[in-house]
């Protein structure tokens, strides 16, 4: 197969409140101010230091002529809690905000969900405009409208599903990604791939060399499919009834092992990959997949690591980390297992011991 094809998207997402635009376009961030609404108020970005510091300059062409003010979150999962929220809150406030401002999420995971959150509850509701500059980002937090921060028992247990205005994409600035973020956001791209791509899958498996050397249109290519996928599938359930739960492919066990390191070892797609991983063998152990594709997935997997060390983690303590996941239900653990490259199913009422030895393979 070729490695790649140049194109450049538009994704619609519709959901029952509201139907907005996910952009796939190299430079796009410059173009902001043509996507703010016509009546907009005082702009306010939020973002960290760091990724100021590299897109800011992108950020403050496409906003020229706007009334805007920066807003600063602190980085690192461990951050991720209300307290900067409230603090960001209290600074629109002194700053002039009201119900006809605007943020602009410029960001990574966090920030898209920090500011996301923020835009949720600032006066009962403001709009946000989310511009993702993480691969993981781009193609995952960004889009779909969940907000949220940590607790200490769990990952993004507060929060709610706040819709953006648009999400831009420009997949020119994941060059400027450290290696150990860009391949964190890889493993979010090859949960695509598993879920509902097997020729995204394909392409991870059969150019890997081109997706690390970060072949333009190798990037454009796999960032396209995510976002694809995901407007596809969050269009069809927005608030996780139904199909959205297979996007949570390697969340369950990967959001247990960021909670109980205390958001201080991984990066979230590290987890993911961790998660996806107990995913395979517990699918295996259940009889839901193949040797054959659970060899496959586990191989691409390894292939773009490898993940910081697991020595410490303990498996009986991970497993009961699943019991806060927002996905158990009346103590029921619900797991989205592969049944084979494109296809996953969500699973509940897998024996303790089943799941514990799925944790225990994948932290060998």
């Amino acid at each position: 197969m070729p490695c790649y094809k140049w194109i450049v998207s538009s994704y619609i997402v519709k959901t029952p409140r509201q139907e907005y635009s996910a952009i796939v376009e190299r430079g796009v961030i410059s173009r902001v101010r043509g996507f703010l609404p016509p009546r907009a108020g005082k702009i306010f970005v939020v973002t960290t230091e760091d990724v100021w510091r590299h897109q800011g300059a992108r950020l403050e062409e496409g906003l020229r002529g706007t009334d805007w003010e920066r807003l600063l979150l602190p980085g690192g999962e461990i951050q991720k809690r209300l307290a900067p929220v409230e603090d960001l809150a209290e600074e629109m406030v002194a700053k002039g905000a009201d119900r006809a401002s605007v943020i602009v999420a410029l960001g990574g995971g966090i920030v898209t969900d920090m500011a996301g959150f923020l835009a949720a509850i600032f006066m009962r509701g403001i709009p946000v405009i989310q511009i993702p500059t993480t691969l993981l980002a781009q193609v995952d937090a960004a889009l779909g409208g969940k907000t949220g921060v940590n607790l200490t028992a769990g990952k993004n247990l507060i929060g709610s599903f706040h819709q953006p205005l648009v999400v831009l994409v420009d997949p020119g600035v994941v060059g400027t990604l450290p290696e150990r973020e860009y391949h964190a956001g890889l493993y979010e791209v090859i949960k695509h791939g598993v879920i509902a791509s097997a020729p995204l899958f394909a392409l991870l498996r059969d150019c890997r060399s081109e997706v690390l050397a970060q072949v333009p249109a190798v990037v454009d290519e796999m960032i396209r499919e995510s976002v694809r996928i995901k407007a596809e599938i969050v269009s069809a359930d927005e608030r996780e009834s139904g199909l959205r739960r297979i996007l949570n492919f390697g969340h369950t066990f990967g959001h247990a092992l960021e909670a109980e390191t205390r958001y201080s070892q991984f990066l979230h797609g590290e987890a993911v990959a961790f998660g996806m991983r107990a995913a395979v063998y517990l699918a295996l152990t259940t009889g839901h997949l193949s040797e054959s594709d659970g060899a496959q997935i586990a191989d691409v997997i390894e292939s773009y690591g490898p993940i910081p060390s697991l020595a410490g983690v303990d498996a009986e303590a991970l497993q009961r980390r699943l019991l806060s996941d927002k996905k158990t239900v009346r103590g029921t653990i619900h797991f989205v297992l592969p049944v084979t490259i494109g296809k996953v199913e969500v699973v509940s009422g897998i024996p303790d011991n089943l799941v514990l030895w799925a944790i225990k393979k994948a932290l060998a």
